[in-house]
């Protein structure tokens, strides 16, 4: 599955070691989805509702709820939290609504729900689940994108190996059904595609090459890997060498480094294994808001298929 064909896919998971920009990207991808006509929906994974939103600050707007709130023109967003997971299939299980909101306002079962093994993943899990299925008035989905960013690197590893943990546990039940529902859609290349982030540097490049591995492993399929903050390279390979060899007779200077800096991308680049599922995404002097929109821009630019709708 090439990059290009994400706007095929309902459920991209943007994941990645932390510092690479994974939420810059999933942002951005968000307003590309939206600036193609399609009802976005950003998710930002979070402990509980009162964590700082990431989301929220690359795209220069109100911090997110646990509930889907209008940010742009085409762009929902909400924090992804365990306990309204729990508190969505609580209402979906038991007879009467009061009973689930009853039940959630029990400490000791909150407690018991968050410290379980795979409980909270697997209340993340169903509120995404939740969310994929709302419907819009005009009788199709309410979100035709849903872009989930990842707080860590095997967040979404984890997610794909719920059913198998939980399997040790429950033998049955809605719980195990619900988890082989998630995985069902997380493990389905024609509704889902998961995107490596990464730097242009050799460590956190051979990072995204393992995650890619494991996330295969678990066949959770794979778009491709963006590359983001490839410094800006205004020479030919040739033109490179002559310059290095000139700067290399004298002192060590700025612009020195800022070759060195160049060739440790291009190496690093050389270590991907499928140039062809690879977007490099340029090191741009901007932030937040500003930052998103510019990098949808040139996403937006990219040649891509026709859209399956």
């Amino acid at each position: 599955m090439a990059l290009l064909e994400l706007n095929r896919r309902r459920l991209v998971i943007v994941t990645g070691k932390g510092g690479v920009g994974k939420t810059t990207v999933a942002a951005a991808l968000a307003r590309t989805f939206a600036a193609s006509g399609r009802r976005v929906l950003i998710a930002e994974i979070a402990a509980h509702e009162d964590t700082p939103s990431a989301v929220s600050l690359a795209l220069g707007v109100r911090p997110l709820t646990e509930e889907p709130q209008g940010l742009a023109h085409l762009i929902w967003g909400c924090l992804l939290t365990p306990s309204m997971g729990h508190r969505r299939f609580l209402q979906d299980t038991l007879p009467m609504k009061i009973l689930a909101d009853a039940a959630m306002k029990s400490q000791a079962l909150r407690r018991f729900l968050m410290a379980a093994p795979g409980f909270s993943d697997m209340g993340v899990m169903y509120r995404m689940l939740d969310l994929l299925r709302q419907r819009h008035p005009d009788g199709g989905f309410a979100f035709e994108h849903c872009v989930i960013d990842s707080p860590a690197t095997g967040h979404a590893l984890a997610l794909a190996q719920i059913p198998e943990l939980l399997t040790r546990i429950i033998p049955g039940g809605p719980i195990l059904r619900a988890a082989k529902d998630g995985l069902a859609v997380l493990t389905n290349p024609q509704e889902t595609a998961t995107v490596v982030v990464t730097l242009p540097e050799t460590l956190p490049v051979t990072e995204a090459i393992e995650l890619r591995r494991g996330l295969q492993k678990h066949r959770l399929p794979v778009a491709g890997v963006i590359v983001n903050r490839l410094p800006a390279d205004p020479f030919t390979a040739a033109e490179r060498l002559a310059v290095c060899e000139v700067l290399g007779k004298g002192p060590d200077v700025l612009g020195q480094r800022e070759l060195q800096r160049i060739a440790r991308a291009h190496a690093a680049l050389t270590l991907l294994p499928d140039p062809e599922d690879t977007v490099t995404m340029p090191e741009l002097n901007a932030t937040g808001g500003e930052l998103t929109r510019r990098l949808a821009a040139l996403l937006a630019a990219e040649p891509s298929p026709p859209t399956a709708r």
